[in-house]
């Protein structure tokens, strides 16, 4: 640990050191750090960007313009075969804004260093969602999602890359405001022939879905994401969207439907969000809604808790099943809890727990700090140990309470710690008002911290008036939580 102690010395951060030692974080792991993990170190904002400019650093990342050396252990995305192949592949196409205005009025090496910072803020922002970085093209960057590696969601992950990079740009430090546009499209292509040689090979994609891509870009607004029908119907509810109705694009034949993707949605369920139809009647399983209705009503009655583990191949039913369980539950009275895992945050610290507060609180975009602080107060109620529990879960909502409540000296695993006692005994306070139904949703996807925190609950659901179902695939049976009744 004195290695890290002195590379953080050297930049000025040694107040940090503690905190490293703490959590057993040495140069093994410390190229994998991303600015959430750093956040949970409790590291604030500059000082995030100073470390992961200098994790950089260490990662090699100036490299993305030149040609990757046989020296290189760590390559940025995985090699894909050498045969073309047929594929659908959700196309992002980003630019910054006034480039060509900024050549004229900087000097070139300052000028080098904003693309570079822009480079590298697109390379972490799509890494960290899976996708892969095919070209960079001076104020440009093309990327792929579900080529080389496939996903579920690439669609999705494709927005959240496109917001997500807006943020990060528009936060670097420069000379002027920089701004970006981004264009999204899905579609079939051919992707993987070599084209170019030498330093210029790359892989080349067939299709018109990477030139509609970089056509929505174009028509863009500064700072906006603007995608095409295909990635819509992918998309469902899970993002808030504005249309842009039907648009003459250049080199693309016919009229082209757009719309700009705001925000993400505050849903109650990414299973209703992707289904924006009616759902079909369930068929077949009979059995199975009557074994949830019964350990519900063994909760219900009083006599223990139940956890019901739902394990089965994604697209058999899991999620629909819940459903049907909520609608024959509509004329009793419950608190119903839903918390949903995503295999984009499984590094991120209690984020399904984080997410149900935010939505149990009413948090609102437009709040203010003080608006937020006053609606999780009124969330905790007369709670015990109120004050100390608004402070970490404000803390845990990344909200600052100010004044309003006294700051805890605590090291980040006694904070952590606290945390969740103080997560469970709100869980207490809700069972002593009603019966509480509590879903968590894709819990082979929890992190860690969520997964320590289901496994305390799960130990004191006996004592409870709680039913909690657990929609999963089956890999959660291996590693999920031992105790399901």
């Amino acid at each position: 640990m004195q290695q890290i102690a002195d590379w953080l010395k050297k930049l000025g951060l040694s107040e940090y050191a503690e905190r490293f030692a703490e959590n057993h974080v040495d140069f093994s792991v410390l190229p994998e750090l991303t600015d959430q993990d750093l956040k949970d170190l409790g590291i604030v904002l500059g000082d995030r960007r100073k470390l992961l400019r200098a994790i950089a650093d260490l990662n090699g990342i100036e490299k993305i313009q030149s040609k990757p050396t046989e020296a290189a252990t760590t390559p940025v995305a995985p090699q894909p075969q050498d045969s073309a192949e047929r594929r659908q592949v959700s196309v992002m196409f980003a630019d910054l804004v006034g480039s060509t205005a900024l050549s004229a009025r900087m000097d070139p090496e300052d000028l080098r260093e904003i693309f570079f910072a822009y480079q590298t803020a697109a390379t972490e922002t799509v890494r960290r969602l899976g996708g892969f970085v095919a070209k960079y093209m001076g104020d440009g960057v093309l990327v792929y999602f579900g080529y080389p590696q496939a996903h579920e969601d690439d669609a999705e992950r494709a927005v959240r890359a496109g917001l997500e990079l807006i943020a990060a740009v528009s936060a670097l430090k420069a000379p002027v405001s920089l701004q970006t546009r981004v264009g999204i499209a899905t579609g079939l292509v051919v992707v993987g022939d070599l084209i170019g040689s030498g330093e210029a090979q790359e892989r080349g994609v067939v299709g018109e879905t990477p030139n509609l891509a970089a056509r929505l870009q174009g028509i863009a607004e500064p700072n906006t994401v603007v995608i095409a029908e295909g990635s819509r119907k992918l998309l469902g509810n899970l993002f808030e969207l504005e249309d842009l109705g039907a648009n003459d694009l250049k080199g693309i034949t016919g009229q082209v439907r757009a719309w700009t993707a705001l925000r993400a949605s505050s849903v109650a369920s990414r299973f209703e969000a992707q289904h924006e139809t009616k759902l079909t009647s369930l068929v077949g399983r009979d059995e199975d809604l009557e074994l949830l209705l019964r350990r519900w009503r063994e909760a219900v009655g009083g006599a223990e808790g139940r956890v019901v583990l739902l394990s089965g191949e994604p697209g058999i039913g899991k999620s629909r099943l819940i459903v049907a369980l909520e609608e024959q539950l509509q004329t009793e009275q419950y608190i119903p809890l839903r918390y949903f895992c995503s295999p984009l945050h499984t590094d991120s610290t209690l984020y399904p727990f984080i997410s149900q507060l935010e939505r149990a609180a009413g948090f609102e975009r437009n709040d203010t700090t003080e608006a937020k602080v006053d609606k999780l107060s009124s969330l905790l109620g007369a709670s015990p140990n109120h004050d100390n529990d608004a402070q970490l879960l404000a803390e845990l909502l990344s909200v600052s309470t100010g004044d309003r409540y006294p700051p805890l000296n605590l090291s980040a695993w006694q904070k952590k710690q606290k945390t969740i006692e103080a997560l469970v005994r709100q869980l207490e306070v809700l069972v002593r008002q009603q019966p509480v139904l509590m879903i968590f949703e894709d819990a082979h996807w929890i992190d860690p911290s969520s997964l320590e925190l289901l496994d305390t609950t799960i130990e004191r659901v006996a004592r409870l008036w709680l039913c909690w179902s657990l929609p999963s695939d089956p890999n959660f049976i291996r590693h999920g939580p031992a105790k399901c009744m």
